[in-house]
């Protein structure tokens, strides 16, 4: 079989009606795949997409490709396989319609053996459009890869191959291995499947072959049960991954298709009396949200994006992911099994109700099914994946066909795969959100919003009190009663409750403020029928623009907004890792609550604001940067926080003590200084018992420069670089208020496929060549045109330009 990537050679352009005249503006452009349609399109305070989309458009789009077609493959079954198109998908070849996906975020095949003509070339093209039908930032067009794949028609289907661990001794491991072979010919085929699994060192530890006979048309199933011996258990700790080579041979012993599959051994367990298990430990879920789009790449799917941001989100502290609000690509799933990262992974924003006007709900009765099974086919060999969510914040889960919903969509993934836990978001408010509206009655104040996370913003301490409240209990108890595992949005105030009404109930907080962490994490950690928490979110994203920012009230022409940013903001702005890969201080204050970290953490408020009224969001966090070097006058009033898992904390200045501080006084884990600023060496220790237990230390910024580094000196043809770009001086200390232009070129085989900052609000494009840094940083990234070697040079007015170089393997 050929399976190769189906990335280059295609061009992209406004889809047109038969009746529409091109114009210069429609001209296709040529692209490589994967790609996002929208992410460079013009921007518009008057962008009927507003704020869900960070004031990006939508659009129709057409993409082409053509391609050689040999009469060698007459004899041949060739198709297409698509990871992902958002949204409403459509493949044409030579003009004829092969398949139709209407999810934006499911796999899906396009068999192209009925339209395929020999010897010629072939044009396939794909339409996508996305048009105010998601509540975030969804991207557009073809913006997960493609393969093409070229096989017998008796061969192994994508997915083919089901591995599951039911039996687990500290000795041996009893693998179960279940291979699909598709018979696509005219006649009955008598076969032979042979399975060998290889360890994590790569040696070979068992193997078995089965006959298989398969009917024309049909699909037949072959098993064996194989027995490892000392197996290397699959943990976050330790993520040992095993591998399946499986080969198919026909009756004279020919090979005709192969097929690999990595799986983890691993036994999961979950009780209200000892939570989540993984090999017979508790696990607490140190877990972050995530949207699917990669920041400055825009939608695009990336595979060593994804890895990156894996990488980065558990070095960061979490050990779980959540996919919000859908199917979680395979690239970020190959990584989570890699880094040892556990994954709900989410179905859906919506079933039959819609949220925004054109979402997908009103196909959802007729498309679930489908939905359902595309989730579990790609899930089901990633050890990473311990739960299916099967929807966020429904709005009828309470109603009487909710309810039933609820049931319907458990079962059906429980039929495709009973060896994980079945969950559901549910915010109590969301899904009493008529009768939370109807008890407010004419009380609401005339012009409030509708918007419901400014509702659940501005509803303080009586959120709390509300998803307590017997109206949320009874209406929800049968949707809950039918998961494994109850994720609960926004709604701690049931965590203790719930352990007297449901004593059995197993809880996850699926989503929470990331400004109450300490309050959750104690709550976690304390109640043994929670299993762990989930913040909006671990990785900022595009879209919902400005729901985490911190506004100045007396900004001149400034007016209250609810959550929603006005034009220009872009980012969500709440992300602890912002969406260049950059730690803000939330992300260190979170590692000190989990207990990951003892050493303090220095976060200072900008002294140009100090005293200033600012407006906050529950998304927000405090307008503070880990820094000492900023653009005031000595004496200067400023406001240093100190995050310490410690008993007090005292501040030094060039040595000078500044003052000893209680930690915990206003926010646990915090210190809180009021001081004036000197230029200096800052520094923090933390004590307990009058015993240091850690120290930071920050220091004024020299003479300031251009400074360019990459992330990987070598990387592969199919890979990404990273090039970190800073105002710094000689020892690397970023001067974060020296923000200015900078402009990147490149040269050698690469080409530059992204250039941004972590700034929410902006009217700059992430296509470069120049972006505005942020905080003194911003971020390049570089795709590989070939192998070779490639330079990244960054200048800028004033300053001395920095480069950087890296090498791309063949």
């Amino acid at each position: 079989m050929i399976r190769e990537p189906f990335l280059d050679g295609w061009t992209v352009g406004p889809k047109l009606g038969a009746f529409e005249a091109p114009t210069p503006e429609s001209a296709p452009r040529s692209v490589r795949l994967p790609h996002d349609a929208v992410r460079d399109l013009p921007r518009s305070a008057e962008s009927d997409q507003g704020v869900h989309t960070g004031y990006v458009p939508g659009g129709v789009f057409e993409y082409a490709k053509t391609f050689d077609v040999p009469d060698g493959w007459r004899d041949k079954t060739v198709r297409l396989e698509f990871e992902g198109v958002y949204r409403d998908a459509v493949v044409f070849l030579g003009g004829d319609a092969v398949v139709h996906e209407p999810n934006g975020y499911n796999a899906f095949e396009a068999v192209l053996d009925p339209y395929l003509r020999y010897g010629e070339p072939n044009r396939v093209t794909v339409e996508a459009r996305a048009h105010r039908d998601s509540r975030w930032y969804s991207g557009a067009g073809i913006y997960r890869p493609v393969h093409l794949v070229v096989a017998d028609p008796v061969h192994i289907p994508l997915d083919g191959t089901r591995v599951t661990t039911p039996d687990i001794d500290a000795d041996r491991a009893v693998i179960e291995l279940a291979t699909t072979v598709r018979n696509t010919s005219r006649h009955t085929r008598m076969l032979r499947l042979s399975w060998t699994l290889a360890a994590p060192d790569g040696s070979d530890v068992a193997s078995g072959t089965a006959p298989v006979t398969v009917l024309p048309g049909t699909d037949g199933v072959a098993r064996v049960r194989l027995a490892v011996e000392d197996p290397r258990l699959w943990s976050v700790d330790e993520p040992a991954l095993y591998e399946v080579r499986t080969t198919l041979a026909d009756e004279g012993g020919e090979l005709m298709d192969t097929d690999a599959a990595t799986f983890g051994i691993r036994r999961l367990q979950v009780d209200a009396a000892r939570g989540l298990r993984i090999n017979g430990e508790t696990v607490k879920l140190r877990g972050a949200c995530v949207h699917h789009d990669s920041g400055p790449l825009g939608a695009a799917t990336f595979a060593a994006a994804e890895d990156r941001r894996v990488h980065l989100l558990k070095a960061a502290g979490f050990n779980a992911l959540r996919s919000s609000h859908n199917p979680m690509s395979r690239a970020m799933l190959d990584a989570c099994d890699r880094h040892g990262v556990l994954v709900m992974d989410e179905l859906t924003d919506t079933w039959t109700r819609s949220k925004v006007a054109f979402d997908a709900a009103p196909s959802f009765p007729e498309r679930w099914r489908h939905d359902v099974a595309a989730l579990v086919a790609k899930d089901l060999n990633h050890p990473s994946v311990i739960m299916y969510s099967i929807g966020n914040e429904i709005l009828e889960l309470a109603t009487p066909a909710g309810s039933a919903w609820s049931r319907r969509l458990a079962e059906a993934f429980r039929e495709h795969d009973d060896t994980r836990f079945v969950t559901n978001g549910i915010n109590g408010i969301i899904a009493n959100l008529d009768r939370m509206r109807e008890a407010e009655g004419d009380g609401a104040s005339e012009g409030e919003p509708a918007d419901p996370n400014t509702m659940m913003a501005t509803m303080g301490d009586m959120m709390a009190q509300a998803n307590a409240s017997e109206l949320v209990t009874a209406s929800t108890e049968e949707s809950a009663s039918v998961l494994d595992i109850v994720g609960f949005n926004y709604a701690d105030s049931r965590y203790e409750l719930d352990r007297e009404l449901f004593p059995n109930r197993v809880i996850v907080g699926s989503e929470t403020f990331p400004s109450r962490i300490e309050k959750m994490w104690e709550l976690v950690e304390r109640l043994d029928h929670v299993i762990g928490d989930f913040t909006w979110t671990g990785w900022d994203y595009l879209g919902e623009a400005g729901i985490g920012r911190v506004d100045y009230t007396d900004e001149p022409g400034y007016e209250p907004t609810g959550t929603a940013g006005p034009y220009p903001h872009l980012l969500a702005g709440c992300g602890d890792i912002d969406i260049t890969g950059f730690r803000r201080p939330v992300s260190h204050y979170r590692e000190i609550v989990f207990g990951l970290r003892t050493d303090p953490y220095l976060a200072v408020h900008p002294p140009r604001h100090h005293g200033r009224p600012t407006a906050t969001t529950p998304w927000s966090w405090d307008d503070s940067v880990s820094s000492w070097t900023w653009d005031a006058e000595p004496g200067a009033p400023v406001t240093v926080d100190v995050y310490a898992p410690a008993e007090e904390v005292e501040l030094q200045l060039d040595g000078v003590p500044l003052g000893v501080a209680a930690v915990g006084v206003e926010q646990a884990f915090r210190a809180r200084f009021e001081t004036a600023y000197r230029p200096g060496e800052l520094i923090a220790i933390a004590r307990t018992a009058g015993a240091e237990v850690g120290r930071a230390t920050l220091r004024t910024a020299g003479e300031v420069g251009l400074a360019a580094s990459v992330e990987q000196s070598e990387i592969p043809v199919d890979g990404l670089g990273f090039v970190a770009i800073s105002l710094a001086d000689a020892d690397g200390v970023v001067a974060t208020e020296a923000d200015r232009l900078v402009t990147v070129t490149v040269t050698g085989d690469a080409e530059l496929v992204g250039l941004g900052t972590g700034r929410i609000r902006s009217e700059e494009s992430f296509a470069g060549p120049s972006v505005t840094t942020h905080d003194g940083r911003a971020l390049a990234i570089v795709r590989p045109t070939g192998p070779g070697t490639t330079t990244v040079t960054v200048a800028a007015d004033g300053l001395a330009p920095a480069s950087a170089s890296l090498t791309v393997r063949a």
